[in-house]
């Protein structure tokens, strides 16, 4: 497939039901793979292409980690996290950029208001440090300076950082991406499919990798306090990670993953979708799943999977 998700390759995911009547319909393409990569389950065409947006960090970082930077555990996360900018985040973030020689000057993101309201109340306006792609940039700066290459241009297609991110999502997805766009926070960015995502992801956020153990021991550090990815990392054990456009992967310790992709950009589908792909093929008990779906939806909406 080389054509973008459209509605044609889409199929109906999720009915939201107000008051027992339905009002919302999310189309979309999902897919389950096992830890070979072999696909177990797909809804709608998982080789259409999409934007993995900051899904993608999962592979980002683990890129940053094989250029040779040693991160501890929550830096680790922090390289991977969309984070709500909380005074807890800013300090790891910080604290990444030190070990290179660096402030928050270097960084290349555009500024933004921390997501997380208490931070957001606090803040004197918007940083880039609070921008919550600040640790992914803090990583590729790492990676930078601990190979000596250039500072300023790290965001660029051809800079020798995101050429190993090129390469390395390549070779975990199995496929050449068909395009480079940029992202919401100025880095890189490829077209690519959901199963090559999903294939991607596994290889980097299963249990036995750097990257995905600190995930799931620091689960706070991913996003924040009672937000999505939070919640369901400490409720499942499974490795969540969101991406803008209504984007989400899972991962689970034995390296099973999902891919979703909802079409109108909407995450309220994301999670619930994904968690009844595993639940249906015995990877997660569905009182573990319902809990957790019921933890992160809106209380006055009910949504049901349409599969």
């Amino acid at each position: 497939m080389t054509a973008a998700l459209e509605a044609s390759s889409s199929v109906e995911l999720a009915i939201a039901e107000r008051s027992g009547w339905p009002e919302s319909r999310h189309l979309g393409a999902a897919v389950l793979v096992d830890a070979e990569g072999r696909v177990v389950r797909a809804l709608g065409d998982p080789t259409a292409l999409i934007y993995p947006r900051s899904t993608l960090k999962l592979v980002q970082a683990a890129a940053v980690e094989l250029l040779g930077v040693v991160f501890d555990a929550e830096e680790t996360v922090l390289s991977a996290a969309s984070h709500s900018g909380t005074p807890a985040h800013v300090a790891v973030v910080e604290r990444m950029l030190a070990r290179a020689g660096l402030d928050a000057s270097a960084l290349r993101c555009p500024a933004d208001w921390p997501s997380d309201p208490a931070a957001r109340r606090a803040a004197s306006g918007p940083q880039r440090i609070t921008m919550n792609c600040s640790g992914k940039h803090a990583g590729f700066l790492a990676a930078a300076a601990e190979r000596g290459w250039p500072l300023e241009s790290y965001l660029d297609l051809d800079h020798p950082m995101q050429r190993q991110v090129r390469e390395l999502t390549a070779q975990l997805s199995g496929e050449q991406p068909a395009h480079w766009g940029v992202d919401g926070c100025g880095a890189p960015v490829p077209v690519m499919s959901l199963v090559g995502l999903a294939r991607a992801v596994s290889h980097t956020a299963r249990g036995g990798t750097v990257l995905g153990d600190a995930i799931r021991a620091h689960p706070w550090a991913i996003d924040g306090p009672g937000r999505s990815n939070t919640v369901t990392i400490e409720r499942t054990g499974l490795v969540a990670k969101l991406g803008a456009e209504g984007v989400l992967v899972l991962v689970t310790p034995a390296g099973e993953a999902v891919a979703v992709k909802v079409l109108d950009g909407a995450h309220r589908a994301t999670t619930p979708v994904a968690l009844e792909l595993l639940v249906r093929e015995g990877l997660l008990p569905r009182e573990v799943a319902e809990e957790t779906a019921a933890a992160i939806a809106p209380a006055t909406t009910t949504l049901r999977v349409a599969f």
